[in-house]
């Protein structure tokens, strides 16, 4: 089993959790949550392992997200059909997608894992511009791949 289909396998992402994690509100706030996840992190650095008690509760927050909004009444926002994207992404093995996506896509990832090795550092060794330009880096670039998801559901929808 890929890492990825692990975490989808964690966050139990049914169809219908798929549909109601397309709704823009569900996409954003998970974005928005990018720096208070950052923040949680580094309150270790503050409050020691006390951290953990934010850092859950945000966690437990991002599995919930995809869950408290309802199925969009359309699939024709930015964040809707980067969702359905994703959701095309994850279920490649099924139904193949095209190799251009998904050469895009794993360098996208990539990238993404290469910044989170200064973001981990940064928190390891409390170097605070380590860890927020690494973190928020590869968010940016989850944001790229959510681009990226847009154009391939706009392909595969058509």
């Amino acid at each position: 089993m890929s890492w990825e289909h692990a975490i989808v396998r964690t966050f139990a992402m049914s169809d219908e959790i798929w549909a109601r994690h397309a709704n823009p509100w569900s996409g954003w706030t998970r974005v928005a949550t990018t720096p208070f996840l950052f923040l949680a992190l580094w309150s270790y650095v503050w409050i020691g392992w006390w951290a953990l008690l934010p850092v859950a509760l945000l966690l437990v927050w991002l599995w919930l997200n995809p869950r408290v909004f309802p199925t969009p009444a359309h699939f024709d926002h930015w964040m809707s059909k980067g969702v359905m994207g994703e959701r095309l992404w994850t279920r490649r093995a099924q139904r193949p997608i095209p190799e251009r996506h998904a050469r895009a896509a794993r360098l996208i990832t990539l990238g993404s894992v290469a910044f989170m090795v200064p973001a981990i550092y940064g928190l390891i060794v409390e170097n605070f511009w380590a860890a927020l330009l690494g973190f928020h880096a590869a968010a940016a670039m989850k944001i790229w791949f959510v681009d990226r998801m847009v154009w391939l559901y706009e392909e595969m929808a058509s």
